[in-house]
């Protein structure tokens, strides 16, 4: 079977949809089914390279199409007919051409995102082919919004809709989607590579980062306000004897960079990729995500825990991504004030009995709930 996979983002963009999109094409690949992703360049990750094509496994490509961005998407992307602008007719107009004529050659469309489900909608139409939609995240849709009847309009004309969270699934069946249309699954991780650190690696970090032996918060993520980002360091503050180690780029990094330079206690590391990124999860004892919004489905929690990493996370909406993926086995969930972050990291520091029982739970956690099997929902699909 073949498949044309749909999505602004793509690696070496660095992001949750983009390592989710790395893992999907490469499972199907090696299950012997041929990806034909098409996507930008990367518009929020600048400095890294990055091929106009390049092959993955042993039938699939990816194709990157030239395109600007830098911290743009973070402005365009609360405005939705500047986002649709930005990120839509460029791409769409590039996949119409491959389409032409490659069409014969393509089974099955399968969109990332609203943007992308635009594009897929209009090639279902030409093409007559089936369209699968993903949707990554809990949108905050108003139902009686022009916004949300134009979002009704594009997901109507997929065949399926995936969601990765119950919460976003109910989002859209409020906007007016019929729930037999909607399906939720989950996304996985590669389990060999994020992974507890042995002893010698997570040393060798440790004295490369200059960290001393004070128990240690970690944040990963894209540096933006909505993130949390700001509240976790206003908490750091107030703690001068544990490290807060923050991995990221975001248009507020030099707010980040400002703070460690005027605090010992928080380390800014910067961009790293996700092929290093399980060292990282080695060298802390605990991850924080105090997001003020409601997640999706975030890829970083499953990571941290299938590399032993508790998590203090957001409850934020008393739903979504985060309360779904994760229990009390090997979390601890908060309302993401400053005050309530920095008990929260307290109680976990102090109580060592607690702290371990949670550590404990987390690789078996890890191994039950996010293995490549969860892949076996989207070909049933497909």
């Amino acid at each position: 079977m073949n498949i044309l996979m749909l999505s602004p983002f793509y690696s070496p963009n660095i992001g949750g949809v983009e390592t989710h999109l790395d893992d999907l094409v490469s499972e199907l690949d090696a299950r012997g089914f041929t990806v034909i992703a098409h996507s930008y360049s990367p518009i929020t990750t600048p400095g890294v390279k990055w091929e106009s094509k390049s092959v993955i496994g042993k039938n699939s490509t990816v194709y990157r199409y030239k395109w600007f961005g830098k911290n743009l998407f973070h402005f365009v992307e609360n405005h939705p007919v500047m986002d649709f602008l930005y990120l839509t007719p460029y791409l769409g107009a590039r996949v119409l051409i491959f389409m032409l004529f490659n069409h014969k050659k393509v089974d099955v469309i399968h969109a990332h995102g609203f943007n992308a489900a635009f594009i897929g909608g209009l090639l279902k139409k030409i093409f007559n082919k089936r369209l699968i939609v993903s949707t990554h995240a809990v949108y905050g849709l108003n139902n009686k919004s022009s916004v949300s009847k134009v979002i009704k309009n594009i997901l109507k004309r997929a065949d399926k809709i995936l969601c990765v969270s119950k919460s976003s699934q109910r989002e859209l069946i409020d906007i007016g989607i019929n729930k037999s249309k909607i399906d939720v699954y989950r996304q996985w991780i590669d389990l060999n590579q994020f992974k507890p650190a042995d002893e010698f690696t997570q040393i060798k970090l440790l004295n490369n980062v200059k960290l001393n032996d004070k128990f240690s918060v970690l944040f990963v993520g894209r540096l933006i306000e909505k993130k949390g980002v700001k509240q976790l360091c206003e908490a750091a503050i107030t703690l001068p004897n544990i490290n807060f180690i923050f991995v990221g780029t975001g248009y507020i990094e030099n707010y980040i960079k400002k703070m460690a330079e005027l605090y010992n206690n928080i380390i800014y590391i910067g961009k790293v990729s996700n092929n290093k990124l399980n060292q990282y999860y080695g060298m802390a004892n605990l991850l924080c995500i105090p997001s003020q919004y409601e997640e999706g489905f975030p890829r970083v929690p499953m990571e941290a825990v299938a590399c032993g990493l508790p998590v203090i996370a957001s409850n934020k909406g008393g739903k979504g991504g985060l309360i779904e993926m994760l229990d009390d086995n090997v979390s601890l969930f908060i309302d993401p004030t400053v005050d309530n972050i920095k008990k929260a990291i307290l109680n976990l520091s102090q109580d060592k009995n607690y702290y371990m029982t949670l550590k404990n739970n987390c690789r078996s956690y890890a191994l039950k709930n996010f293995s490549q099997d969860n892949v076996n929902l989207i070909i049933k699909y497909y």
